[in-house]
């Protein structure tokens, strides 16, 4: 990888079969951007942002539409994201969707940051662009937040609307398309992409989950992050914690000897990083455990285990800290019929 953000090949073949739909030369368009229409077949291929960005300019000088990213939503199938699209689908629940696509999202694009958290009675859904990053067409966020939202409507009903929508576009001449495909109180000019949703919803448990398919994919994106990763301290110290983490939690000094550095080497490295082993062995410990726990064949003691707790309370009270719910609460939410 460059240094540049990239996005999915895959994802723009979305936005060409809408160019196609208006009579638009959709491969000619992707030349001019300097986009071999070619690597959109292949499932791996990435493109640099900024062609993408370019793209997307021409697209809607060709179209004459502003609100042209809105529309390409319905364009997108279960392959478009790799196999994301199929573990989305086989998710327990809308919090389960939106957690498997901030850990997943930079197989799609690495040209921004996602994250979701809980406050109160909602649950927070942003997109940040990193410091210093380059801005993604305001078309393609407006893209993605049609989809996560078309994504809840497919789950829960078509007549599901969030609660709010923060857009960081400019408000438009005309603001309408936007209402029309929201439903929602519709906020630009924001310093962010953020999405609100009503927690009621988003801890519903959905029909059809199926977390075998859903662990299968899991799988296959863990590996697609493998090899676009760099191998950064943080990486590695989480490679060899998910290593050691079943023979009890590791101290410090154990992880640096299997690093082949001294501990405050390793401290050094991590710092450098803007990380710290003791936040790296609770996010990791985290990830693992929410993992784990869509795994039906896992004991919440077993789970405890594999994630060197001493014993299963001890689990238990980290998991509520994480989640705000037992582990037993949780998993009944998602194995509930």
């Amino acid at each position: 990888m460059t240094d540049e953000p990239t996005t999915l090949a895959s994802w723009t073949r979305a936005l060409r079969k809408q160019l196609d739909a208006l009579g638009l030369d959709s491969t000619a368009l992707c030349r001019e951007a300097g986009l071999d229409p070619a690597l959109m077949d292949d499932p791996n291929a990435r493109y640099p942002l900024s062609a993408t960005t370019r793209l997307w300019r021409l697209a809607v000088q060709a179209s004459g539409d502003p609100a042209l990213g809105l529309k390409v939503s319905q364009y997108v199938g279960p392959t478009t994201f790799h196999a994301l699209g199929y573990a989305l689908i086989a998710s327990a629940s809308l919090l389960e969707v939106f957690e498997r696509i901030v850990r997943y999202h930079k197989v799609v694009s690495d040209a921004s940051e996602l994250d979701l958290r809980r406050v109160g009675e909602r649950y927070e859904f942003r997109l940040q662009v990193p410091p210093g990053g380059p801005e993604p067409a305001p078309e393609a966020l407006d893209a993605f937040a049609a989809i996560y939202v078309r994504t809840c409507r497919n789950r829960l009903g078509r007549e599901y609307a969030p609660l709010a929508v923060y857009l960081s576009r400019p408000r438009p001449a005309d603001p309408q398309p936007w209402h029309d495909v929201f439903r929602a109180p519709l906020h630009f000019g924001a310093t962010e992409t953020l999405l609100q949703f009503a927690r009621a919803d988003f801890e519903r448990p959905l029909e059809d989950a199926n977390p075998e398919l859903a662990l299968h994919n899991e799988a296959v994106l863990e590996r697609t992050l493998e090899q676009l990763q760099s191998p950064t301290w943080q990486r590695k110290v989480r490679t060899c914690l998910e290593a050691q983490l079943p023979n009890g939690e590791p101290s410090a000094e154990r992880i640096a000897q299997a690093l082949h550095l001294s501990l405050r080497s390793l401290q050094r490295h991590l710092a450098d990083e803007g990380a710290s082993y003791e936040s790296l062995l609770n996010d990791t410990r985290q990830a693992l455990a929410l993992r784990h726990m869509r795994d039906p064949r896992c004991s919440i003691s077993e789970i405890a285990y594999l994630l060197g707790f001493a014993d299963t309370s001890s689990f238990s009270r980290a998991f509520k800290r994480w989640t705000g719910q037992a582990p037993s609460q949780y998993r009944e939410g998602l194995l509930r019929p």
